[in-house]
């Protein structure tokens, strides 16, 4: 029986895609080459930032750090607030909350902005603990991240009690790694054929469906 949900944020609690494309925009252009459509870069939500740099644009890793500096120039101060949360979530939230649920986030955006992100939609009140990778780089895996909210909310050794909801196959293998379920939500960037090929413990397709999961 789960006693504990971890969250992953970007595409499962809020549709942040605007804010991370553009950014990404920003960054090519500033790295001198052609910039992509917005479609194009939609692959950027959810991995982390500078390895899909890397991959997108077929850069060294220098390079790829220098287009994460040029991705936060933007994204710290416009893009992190063209987001908004998916609709019925915060009540699902309190409901789960209220359900005696321990809630966590889980994110491989830095923790710095994933606090901002919460705190600007009033939804750090729901969480327990929220964990995102460093500015530095560090802590950017999925499963990094999962081990260190499995270690904050002090069930590391009750995994079978945890269960984490995200929308692309980084979730559901991070979770995988770390020995806990994942529910994958079709609702956000990754596709039903990309979730359905990592074999998650259920697929759903909206707000309504994770919360009825768990009722």
């Amino acid at each position: 029986m789960y006693r504990v949900i971890l969250f992953d944020l970007d595409g499962t609690l809020t549709d942040s895609g605007e804010g991370i494309m553009k950014s990404v925009q920003y960054a090519i252009e500033k790295l001198g080459m052609e910039t992509p459509s917005l479609e194009e870069l939609r692959c950027f939500v959810g991995p982390p930032l500078m390895e899909q740099f890397m991959t997108f644009c077929h850069i060294p890793e220098e390079q790829g750090r220098k287009a994460v500096e040029y991705y936060r120039e933007r994204y710290s101060i416009v893009g992190l607030y063209e987001n908004v949360p998916y609709e019925g979530i915060q009540t699902t939230l309190a409901k789960l909350k209220a359900q005696g649920y321990v809630l966590g986030v889980a994110s491989s955006k830095p923790e710095y902005f994933v606090e901002k992100i919460l705190k600007h939609f009033s939804m750090d009140q729901y969480f327990d603990a929220v964990v995102g990778s460093e500015l530095s780089g560090q802590r950017t895996r999925k499963s990094e991240v999962v081990e260190e909210a499995l270690r904050r909310l002090g069930c590391d050794q009750k995994r079978e009690e945890v269960i984490l909801v995200g929308d692309r196959k980084y979730d559901v293998l991070g979770a995988r790694d770390m020995g806990i379920d994942c529910i994958a939500v079709s609702y956000g960037y990754g596709s039903w054929e990309e979730l359905n090929e990592v074999r998650p413990a259920v697929i759903v397709s909206s707000v309504k469906e994770l919360e009825d999961f768990f009722a």
